[in-house]
């Protein structure tokens, strides 16, 4: 959600800024916009719309060494050119954008601002007033800033331009994501590394409460008390060309076909010189000494988790509860006497999770976190990560980040499983190995899931998806994916829930798809078809090798029952693109979503 980009050097800040921003776009957004420093006056250019739609309205003649920008997900006001950041203070004297909620900014209107006329709708334009408005008081800009920061509560990462003095940019941070990007001559600012790689791939991390002046030459941090603080950089492992499509119209389409490398690259991170699963002995020990795992996600990752809950029990016999992270938040069920809580999130700065996490470390409870983003805030705030290895992840429709966890969670499983002291029936590192050729074959028959595609969705307006055991959590999983990008209103549901309500909403033609890769349940969830066959659905079953009946429509590659879900959950994938293909979607950004949901 929402993307901040700044830099201040020596080259034009305009283009940097557009094309930090580009690199940005995977988050999800309704509007941008960049604010540019030329001589001692700051030139605005925003718009409604994609990155496209800005660069049209930005003046080619204004030349400026330092900027600031921004893609808006819009929370406070509708998506507008008004409501779309910079917004500046009533003299224009200062500049601002901002990712995060301001939780009191209407208590704040009324207390310190109550003769300010205000432009936008949002919350931010309320912390560019308040700058203003404390500096007429007779402070410093640096003090007048520490004191705005000083009164706001909820959610920021702000970067604030000083029209008057062009030499620096005050940089503000508290739970939304920042970095500060370090160069010679150079540095800038950045929700997330791969928007500045152009620039820099070295970067220092922001902790909750710190600001900064960031200047040239020189990166001043300090708390919000005025204490300077000190903190080594690091180097961002994200190679350039990792986040480029290549010959791929989309990257989801890149991202699906990525999935057979991502699982080898998880099996060869995890195992030793025998190809044994070994994970960090603090990781096995907190697994084991727990007498129940609270898993907590949103999403995608969530979906993950349903799963990772089934193998961590059967492999491990360890209970594990799931839970979906806004819900957790606020309505914290009894917990056990030894929990440890593992928290899902592809970003690592999924909001709801790191509030629960917040409560847990408050509580004294261990925590890891699975991620895809090492150096994110969950994972530098839990005591445990584990990486998932996936690569970036650009399209908005998570798909090997959510193979990747579940590859993850067999990981943990088979880990515990062995310090237990539990039998293990199966070799991961082998079936993993089986799994990554499945998911290559599977791919390869983009042509037969395309048609599939075509023949059960183009012209529905919705679709249910059923399965049985863990196929009914691909099943909600195969639901999200094609509803986030096609818009075709789709659910999920275990098969023997149908005849308790849902039935109902069978018509002529609805298109049901049904995973059948279980043998346990096989006949049932055929049943299950059945019954919604002979109520006039167009039923699309999707089965395992072995399991195969006349009339079903793709039958994938035989793998160990454990590993069904990484491999069932490609034709979803597939099927749910090229949905959105056929209507002409904008497949990589679907309207309304974010990639890094930063705020609750």
């Amino acid at each position: 959600m929402c993307g901040i980009v700044g830099y201040i050097g020596t080259d034009d800040a305009k283009e940097i800024l557009l094309r930090g921003l580009e690199r940005l776009e995977y988050r999800g957004y309704d509007s941008a916009g960049i604010a540019v420093v030329s001589g001692e006056q700051v030139h605005l250019f925003k718009e409604k719309g994609r990155i496209a739609d800005l660069r049209n309205v930005v003046d080619e003649n204004v030349a400026g060494t330092a900027g600031i920008g921004h893609t808006r997900w819009a929370t406070h006001g509708v998506p507008n050119k008004i409501n779309a950041h910079p917004h500046q203070s009533s003299s224009h004297r200062f500049t601002i954008v901002h990712n995060g909620v301001i939780e009191n900014y209407e208590q704040l209107k009324t207390d310190y601002l109550p003769d300010v006329k205000f432009e936008s709708d949002t919350d931010t334009e309320v912390i560019v007033q308040l700058v203003e408005s404390f500096l007429d008081e007779g402070v410093t800009v640096e003090k007048a800033f520490r004191q705005t920061l000083s009164l706001l509560k909820g959610s920021y990462a702000l970067a604030l331009l000083d029209e008057k003095d062009p030499e620096k940019i005050y940089v503000g941070k508290n739970k939304s994501p920042l970095l500060i990007g370090l160069s010679d001559g150079v540095n800038v600012i950045a929700s997330d590394a791969m928007a500045m790689l152009q620039v820099t791939d070295t970067f220092v991390e922001l902790m909750d409460q710190e600001m900064v002046i960031v200047s040239r030459d020189s990166v001043k941090i300090q708390n919000l008390a005025g204490v300077e603080v000190t903190r080594d950089s690091f180097v961002a492992e994200i190679d350039a060309s990792d986040i480029e499509k290549g010959t791929y119209p989309h990257y989801m389409l890149k991202e699906i076909d990525e999935q057979p490398l991502v699982i080898r690259n998880i099996m060869s991170k995890y195992k030793d010189e025998n190809d044994a699963i070994k994970l960090d002995e603090d990781i096995r020990n907190a697994m084991t000494a727990a007498d129940r795992i609270y898993v907590i996600a949103a999403g995608t990752s969530y979906h993950a988790g349903l799963v990772g809950k089934q193998l961590i029990e059967k492999i491990a016999e360890k209970p594990v509860e799931v839970h979906i992270a806004s819900e957790f938040l606020y309505n914290m069920p009894l917990l056990s006497e030894n929990p440890l809580f593992i928290f899902i999130s592809q970003s690592g700065e999924t909001a709801d999770c790191r509030g629960v996490l917040v409560n847990v470390k408050e509580k004294g409870y261990p925590s890891l976190t699975i991620t895809n983003v090492p150096g994110s805030t969950l994972s530098r705030e839990s005591d445990f990560t584990l990486h998932t290895y996936a690569g970036p992840e650009i399209a908005v429709a998570s798909t090997k980040a959510y193979t990747a966890q579940m590859a993850v969670l067999t990981i943990l499983a088979v880990d515990t499983a062995k310090a237990k002291g539990l039998p293990i029936s199966f070799q991961p590192i082998k079936e993993l190995s089986i799994v990554a050729t499945a998911i290559e074959t599977l791919c390869d028959q983009k042509e037969v899931i395309e048609k599939i595609s075509r023949d059960f969705l183009s012209v529905t307006r919705n679709c249910f998806f059923i399965g049985r055991s863990a196929d009914y959590y691909v099943c909600l999983e195969g639901a999200l994916k094609l509803k986030e990008i096609s818009y075709i209103q789709a659910e999920g549901f275990a098969g023997g829930e149908l005849k308790h309500g849902t039935i109902a909403l069978i018509e002529d033609g609805t298109p049901v798809i049904a995973l059948a890769t279980h043998e346990h349940v096989n006949l049932s969830i055929r049943g299950n078809v059945k019954e919604v066959a002979a109520r006039g659905a167009n039923p699309c079953i999707i089965s395992m090798e072995g399991l195969e009946k006349e009339g079903d429509v793709l039958v994938i590659p035989a793998v160990h029952e454990y590993f069904t879900p990484l491999v069932s959950v490609i034709p979803l994938q597939l099927i749910s693109y090229y949905a959105a293909l056929h209507r002409g979607c904008d497949v990589d950004k679907p309207r309304n979503l974010a990639k890094s949901v930063t705020v609750e």
